[in-house]
């Protein structure tokens, strides 16, 4: 026997029901940080130490991303 379920819901209806916490609030503040340093002038070399300080797992994460990226460009993508 198969059984599916489908449920039709925003991705804020999910976390709720699963009780996951509402991070709108920190990840719009995240956000704002961002913009206000890049509309500042703020150096490239300083956007990125930055990232790597607030990025999940620091600089391997950006490490990461950079071979993504990379890769990406390489292929012609």
């Amino acid at each position: 026997m198969k059984i599916n379920v489908e449920i039709d819901c925003t991705p804020h209806e999910a976390r709720a029901a699963m009780g996951l916490p509402d991070l709108t609030p920190l990840h719009d503040r995240y956000v704002s940080m961002m913009l206000e340093t890049m509309q500042g002038g703020v150096p490239p070399e300083m956007i990125e130490t930055m990232m790597k300080s607030w990025a999940p797992m620091g600089e391997a994460g950006m490490a990461f991303w950079r071979q993504m990226f990379e890769a990406g460009t390489k292929s012609g993508g």
